[in-house]
C-alpha cells in the first residue's frame, strides 16, 4: 500500500500541532470601498484603518489627502510604504526642488525611509488616495527649517 501523507503526518514532520494550524488558518477579509470608515484629521487628511492601530503598532490603512495639500518638512520613526490609488503625489527630501520632483500617480509605489526629512504633497486637482503600510506606529515629527 503506498504512503499517503495525512494532515496529521505532515504536521508531525513539520513539527506543528493541529491547533497551531487552526489558529493560523487565514480568512479572506473583504472591505468594500463604501464600507471604509474614514476618520479625518484637523488638517483634512483622512485615514481608513484596514489592520492594526496606527498609533501603537505597525498598520495598514487607506489615506486620503485633499488636493493641493503639502506637509511641512518632517520625519517618521518607521518606514512607510504606499501604493497610489488616485491622484498624484510628490515625496521630496529636504532641499529638493518640488517643481522637478517625480510625480507618482495611480498604480505607483513609494517608500519613505524612517528618519528621512521629507515633504509629501498631493499635487493633483483631485484628492490623493493611497494604500499605506507602516512597519511601526504612526508619528509625524516636524523638522525645523
Amino acid at each position: 500500500m503506498p504512503f499517503r501523507p495525512t494532515l496529521l503526518s505532515l504536521c508531525t514532520v513539520a513539527g506543528l500541532s493541529l491547533p497551531a494550524i487552526a489558529a493560523e488558518s487565514p480568512e479572506i477579509n473583504l472591505i468594500p470601498a463604501p464600507s471604509l470608515d474614514w476618520v479625518e484629521t484637523p488638517e483634512g487628511v483622512a485615514f481608513a484603518t484596514l489592520e492594526g492601530d496606527r498609533f501603537t503598532e505597525p498598520y495598514r490603512a487607506m489615506v486620503r489627502l485633499p488636493a493641493g495639500i503639502a506637509s511641512p518638512l518632517h520625519v517618521k520613526s518607521a518606514n512607510m510604504f504606499g501604493v497610489m490609488i488616485e491622484g498624484e503625489m510628490i515625496h521630496i527630501v529636504e532641499g529638493q526642488d518640488a517643481d522637478t520632483a517625480l510625480r507618482v500617480g495611480a498604480g505607483s509605489f513609494y517608500k519613505v525611509p524612517k528618519g528621512l526629512p521629507h515633504i509629501s504633497a498631493c499635487v493633483s486637482d483631485v484628492p490623493c488616495i493611497a494604500y499605506l503600510y507602516q512597519d511601526g506606529a504612526f508619528d509625524f515629527m516636524p523638522v525645523a527649517q
